[in-house]
């Protein structure tokens, strides 16, 4: 069954259609959720946030975008209204990893080929961009996370936000400089080198 087919049967109460859905985005959702916060439990309290906004709207769903997409806009709501209203982002924890699952396979799997001091290196600068993700802005974190972590192309990030993609791609230049600021204040970047030839 298609995902549009889904919806249509979500929207006249059929909730194992709903459950479907739920199913095939839930960890998507979750870990848009937890990059953007930085905290498990308050990730997954959005994530469900995000599935009961969904239900509840899912009247209003005229389909212009997929399913998969008004849900991602509708968690990326839901999180940046949470760091708003917490002002969360000073608080959080300065050791959040941008790729848990990847660290965790390392754990299992190590890779002899690299020595500890490389490894103790990519950690430190996992940590130092995840505090500078932190530092920013949450309009400038989400359009990083979703555009450095999650791999969605310009057009898509539009979509979920309901932005043009010029603006799209300003917004990520702004996102990224300020970044880089960021860090290079921390003494974790040292920007361009400058040439003299």
């Amino acid at each position: 069954m298609t995902e549009q087919e889904l919806v249509e049967r979500a929207k006249k109460g059929e909730e194992a259609a709903f459950e479907v859905l739920v199913t095939d985005n839930e960890k998507r959702i979750y870990n848009l959720c937890r990059r953007l916060t930085g905290n498990p439990e308050d990730a997954a309290e959005l994530t469900q946030e995000a599935f009961l906004n969904a239900w509840r709207g899912l009247s209003r769903f005229q389909g212009e975008s997929s399913f998969s997409t008004w849900l991602y806009r509708l968690a990326s709501n839901a999180c940046i209204d949470f760091l708003r209203k917490e002002k969360r982002r000073q608080n959080l924890s300065m050791t959040v990893s941008l790729d848990d699952e990847e660290e965790a396979r390392q754990v299992e799997l190590p890779d002899e080929r690299y020595a500890p001091e490389r490894e103790l290196e990519r950690t430190e600068v996992r940590q130092a961009v995840a505090a500078g993700l932190e530092r920013l802005t949450p309009e400038h974190r989400q359009v990083l996370v979703m555009r450095e972590i999650n791999g969605l192309s310009y057009a898509e990030i539009g979509a979920v936000l309901g932005l043009e993609e010029g603006t799209v791609k300003s917004r990520i230049a702004r996102a990224r400089n300020a970044l880089r600021k960021v860090l290079t204040e921390r003494g974790n970047f040292f920007g361009e080198l400058s040439s003299r030839k």
